[in-house]
C-alpha cells in the first residue's frame, strides 16, 4: 500500500512540477511576445479565441492563460468581449494536453529517455543566462511529465491488481454524477485539470476504471479547472470577476450539456471506432474531451457579445471609476502594472480636460467638491499604486516608462490645482484683450483631449508644443504691454495684476496640458530639451 501511495502521489507531483517548469519556462522565454499577440490579435471574438487557443496550447495551461488575461483586462489592456474570446480558446486549448499524454505519454515508455531532457535542462538552468535559461527550465519541465507519467502508470498497475474500481457505478445518473464530482475535486486537490485529464488517462490505460467513469471524470476536470480563475478573482477589480466568472458560467455550462448529452457523444464515439478505427482507450478519451468542449464553444462564440454583455450587467461597475483598472493583483507583472497606472493617469488627465473646457466656456461657475475629490483621489490611488510596483533595474524600457509616469503624475497634480478657477480670473479672460488667448487655450485642450483618445492627427505632440511656445510668448509680450498701460495711467494696478494672473494661468495650463501629454502618449524619452523645460516648471 505504501508503495503505492508514493507511486501516484509522486507521479501526480512530478507531473505537475513538471507542467509548473514546461509553463514558467515558456513564458520566460517567449512571454512578452505571448503577451503582445494575446492583446494584437484579439481585435474580434474570433481572433480572440483563436489567440487563447493557440497560446494555452504553447504554455500548455489555461489557468496561465486565463490569470493572464484577468491582468490584461483590469489594467485596461483587452476590453471583456475580447477577453471572453480568450477564454474560449483557452478553454478548448487545455485539451491539447490529453492528445499529449495520449498519444506519446501513454503508447511509448518515455519516462527513462525523458531523463537527459531533465539532466540537460537542470545543467541550462544552472549554467546559462537570458534565454537558455528559461529554455532549460522549459526542457527540465518537459521530460519530468514524462517521467511524472511513467511513475503514474506503475502505480495504476498496482493499484489495478488491489482494487477493482472498475466495479463502482459507471452507468446512470448517480454513478455519472459520483465521476464528475471526483473529477472535480481531482482538479480542485491538484489545482491543474491536465494534471487531473492525465490521471484519468493513465488509469483508463492501465484498466482501473472503464471508458464512461473516464469520460465522467474528465467532465469534471473540465469544471474543476475554473476554481482557481475564482481564486484569482477574489479581491480582484471587476473586471477580473467578470472574466472569472465568464469562465466559470462556460465551463459549468459545457460540462453540465457534456454529461445530459453524455449517451449520444459515447455511441458517436463508438461509430467513429468501428468506422474510423479510432483507438477505444486514451486516444478516445482525448477526442471525446476536445468534442464535448469543442461543442460549448459552437453555442457560445457566436454570442459572445451578448454573453459578455449580459455578464456586465450581472456584475457592474462600482468604485473609483478613473481608478478602477489599478488592481494589486497586477503587481506581480510589473510591465501589466505600468500599463494599468498609465491607462489610469491618461483616464485621470482627460477628466481634468473636460473640467477645464468646462470652466472656460462657462458651461459651470465652478467644479463641483464631489468631482475634485473623485480627481483628487483616483490622483493619490495612483500614486500609491505606482510606489508598489516593483523596479526592474535591467529593463530599460520599463524604467524610462516609470520616470516617464513620474513626471505625467507631478504635471497632472499641477493641472489639478488650476481646477479652482475663479469667477473675477473667468471674467478677465472673456474680456476683449484676452479672448483671443483664450481660445487658443480652449482649441489645445480639445488638442490634447482628441490626441490621449488616439483620435488626432500623428503630430499632435509637436502642435501642442508649438500652441504652450506660443502662448507663452504672448504671456511675455502682454506682461510688458500691461505694465506700460499701468506705468502710462491706462490701467490700475488692481486690474494690471488680475490680467496677469489671467494670462499666466491660460499658459500654466496649457504647458503642463503639453507636458503631461507628452509622457502619457508620447515616447516618454527625456531629452534635453524637455529637461531643460521641467527644471523651468514653476
Amino acid at each position: 500500500m505504501t508503495a503505492l501511495f508514493f507511486q501516484l502521489f509522486g507521479g501526480i507531483g512530478l507531473f505537475l512540477m513538471g507542467m509548473v517548469l514546461l509553463t514558467d519556462g515558456l513564458k520566460a522565454v517567449a512571454g512578452d511576445a505571448l503577451r503582445g499577440a494575446l492583446v494584437r490579435f484579439t481585435g474580434t471574438p474570433y481572433k480572440a479565441f483563436v489567440s487563447g487557443a493557440l497560446v494555452t496550447l504553447m504554455v500548455q495551461s489555461s489557468t496561465a492563460t486565463t490569470v493572464t488575461l484577468i491582468g490584461f483586462v483590469s489594467a485596461g489592456l483587452l476590453t471583456f468581449p475580447q477577453a471572453v474570446g480568450v477564454v474560449l480558446g483557452a478553454s478548448l486549448g487545455t485539451t491539447g494536453t490529453g492528445w499529449m499524454v495520449s498519444m506519446l505519454g501513454l503508447k511509448v515508455s518515455l519516462g527513462f529517455y525523458a531523463l537527459p531532457l531533465v539532466g540537460i535542462g537542470a545543467l541550462l538552468r544552472l549554467l546559462t543566462h537570458g534565454r537558455w535559461r528559461s529554455s532549460g527550465l522549459a526542457l527540465a519541465g518537459f521530460g519530468l511529465i514524462f517521467v511524472g507519467i511513467d511513475h503514474l502508470q506503475n502505480g495504476m498497475q498496482v493499484l489495478a491488481g488491489a482494487f477493482d474500481l472498475t466495479a463502482l457505478p459507471s452507468t446512470g445518473v448517480i454513478g455519472h454524477l459520483i465521476a464528475t464530482v471526483i473529477g472535480v475535486f481531482m482538479t480542485v486537490v491538484m489545482q491543474s485539470s491536465s494534471a487531473a485529464v492525465a490521471t484519468t488517462l493513465t488509469a483508463l490505460h492501465a484498466n482501473v476504471i472503464n471508458f464512461e467513469q473516464a469520460a465522467s471524470l474528465v467532465i469534471g476536470a473540465a469544471i474543476g479547472t475554473t476554481i482557481t480563475g475564482a481564486l484569482v478573482a477574489i479581491g480582484g477589480s471587476v473586471s477580473a470577476k467578470r472574466t472569472a466568472l465568464a469562465h466559470i458560467v462556460f465551463n459549468l455550462t459545457t460540462g453540465v450539456f457534456a454529461l445530459a448529452l453524455l449517451p449520444v457523444l459515447l455511441g458517436g464515439l463508438a461509430l467513429a471506432q468501428q468506422q474510423l478505427g479510432l483507438d477505444a482507450g486514451p486516444v478516445s478519451l482525448a477526442v471525446f474531451h476536445t468534442t464535448f468542449i469543442a461543442l460549448g464553444v459552437m453555442i457560445f462564440l457566436p454570442f459572445s457579445r451578448p454573453y459578455a454583455r449580459w455578464i456586465e450587467r450581472w456584475l457592474p461597475e462600482r468604485g473609483a471609476r478613473l481608478a478602477r483598472h489599478l488592481d494589486d493583483t497586477l503587481l506581480q507583472a510589473p510591465a501589466v502594472a505600468l500599463e494599468s497606472a498609465r491607462r489610469t493617469l491618461v483616464n485621470t488627465a482627460l477628466e481634468i480636460i473636460d473640467q477645464l473646457n468646462k470652466l472656460l466656456s462657462s458651461a459651470v461657475a465652478r467644479v463641483s467638491e464631489q468631482e475634485r475629490m473623485e480627481i483628487k483621489e483616483a490622483l493619490d490611488k495612483t500614486q500609491r499604486f505606482f510606489a508598489k510596483i516593483p523596479p526592474i533595474a535591467d529593463d530599460e524600457p520599463l524604467s524610462h516608462s516609470r520616470i516617464a509616469q513620474l513626471h505625467a503624475i507631478d504635471h497632472l497634480m499641477r493641472l489639478y490645482t488650476r481646477l479652482g478657477l475663479n469667477t473675477t480670473t473667468r471674467n478677465v479672460l472673456a474680456q476683449p484683450p484676452l479672448q483671443g488667448a483664450l481660445k487658443q487655450c480652449q482649441e489645445t485642450l480639445e488638442l490634447a483631449r482628441q490626441g490621449l483618445l488616439g483620435r488626432a492627427s500623428e503630430n499632435w505632440l509637436v502642435q501642442l508644443e508649438h500652441q504652450a511656445q506660443m502662448l507663452a510668448e504672448l504671456r511675455r509680450n502682454e506682461r510688458l504691454a500691461i505694465l506700460r498701460q499701468t506705468a502710462g495711467g491706462n490701467r490700475t494696478p488692481f486690474d494690471a495684476l488680475q490680467a496677469l494672473d489671467a494670462i499666466r494661468w491660460l499658459e500654466r495650463v496649457i504647458y503642463h496640458t503639453w507636458r503631461l501629454s507628452h509622457y502619457l502618449a508620447g515616447n516618454g524619452s527625456e531629452n534635453g530639451a524637455i529637461e531643460a523645460a521641467d527644471q523651468l516648471d514653476a
